[in-house]
């Protein structure tokens, strides 16, 4: 079987995979918001609901139906492109998405195009001097960071760089429009969702750089006159990324729950605000659309992470 061939059944496996694993995550969902008390009718009800009140919103949300039948009318819609209507609106739950996607989108990629050379970055100068002053103060700063949870993080930044030095707004409160038309509202949100990843991603690299420099083919590099710069680049680094990529899908993931907290912290309108608001309605199709996606990101990160590690690896061992 020719590399080719070997390559396209594993991927095809790993789609079917994932295929899979999403189904399961919307099973699972569906079976949990089914399992809290109380459903979207007794959240319209008020706090002093009538029960006759109640049975006619719950008929006219068709929510009096066995469950097995809403999940499959639900489920026959998704090729289709249709997750269903909102059983608090009554908006389409594409509409949601669509609307809330673009500030998730935004506070994402940015996080992810800094954490790239700021991640690597630490990790190969704390590389570069290891056991040094500069290894010791990257890797202290770095554990320590770690420890902090994001929410307790964040609370730390809004009080100093908002209320008391008042450099920087606290929320996302008055700022209408695109968030990237007001730069200074994403500094905060950015920082707390960049702070943990950074911290893993350079501490990965760092070691398996110390473990590629060394390494007999990078000692056989230098014996070949090549110079220190391009034996690091060259040679060294893929080595240390091709883990680093494995750990940066999963920091991807990790966005995606760490960006439920940051946008209620920063009163953020994207999907985890709308999440929030979902299942505090017991809204279960805008849950199950949200799932949808969420698994839908995380398979495709995670199969795009093994794709480049499975190119990387082959170029570790090379000395051209």
């Amino acid at each position: 079987m020719s590399a080719a061939t070997g390559l396209r059944s594993w991927l095809a496996r790993r789609l079917l995979l994932g295929a899979g694993q999403i189904v399961a995550v919307v099973l699972l969902v569906f079976a949990l918001t089914e399992a809290l008390p109380g459903d979207a009718a007794v959240a319209l009800a008020g706090d002093q609901p009538d029960p006759a009140r109640i049975a006619a919103i719950r008929e006219s949300m068709h929510l009096d139906r066995p469950a097995y039948e809403r999940l499959a009318d639900w489920a026959l819609g998704l090729p289709h492109g249709d997750f269903g209507q909102s059983l608090a609106t009554g908006r389409p739950v594409s509409a949601y998405l669509a609307a809330s996607f673009g500030p998730t989108l935004t506070l994402a990629c940015l996080t992810v195009a800094l954490l790239v050379p700021v991640g690597v970055g630490l990790g190969v100068l704390a590389a570069r001097r290891e056991g040094g002053r500069l290894d010791r103060l990257i890797s202290g700063v770095t554990l320590g960071v770690y420890a902090v949870p994001e929410f307790a993080l964040g609370v730390l930044l809004v009080v100093l760089f908002a209320l008391r030095l008042d450099w920087l707004p606290p929320t996302a409160v008055g700022f209408d429009g695109a968030l990237l038309a007001h730069p200074a509202v994403l500094v905060l949100p950015v920082l707390v969702l960049l702070a943990r990843p950074v911290c893993s991603i350079s501490r990965l690299v760092r070691a398996g750089m110390i473990e590629a420099l060394g390494s007999p083919y990078v000692a056989q590099a230098r014996r070949y006159g090549l110079s220190e710069a391009r034996v690091r680049c060259t040679h060294a680094l893929p080595n240390a990324l091709a883990p680093a990529t494995q750990q940066l899908a999963r920091t991807v993931d990790w966005l995606l729950g760490g960006v439920v907290v940051v946008e209620a912290l920063f009163v953020i309108p994207g999907l985890g605000t709308v999440m929030l608001d979902a299942v505090s309605a017991r809204d279960v199709p805008v849950v199950q659309g949200l799932a949808v996606l969420f698994g839908t990101v995380t398979v495709v990160l995670n199969i795009a992470a093994d794709l480049v590690a499975h190119r990387l690896a082959p170029r570790a061992g090379a000395v051209a």
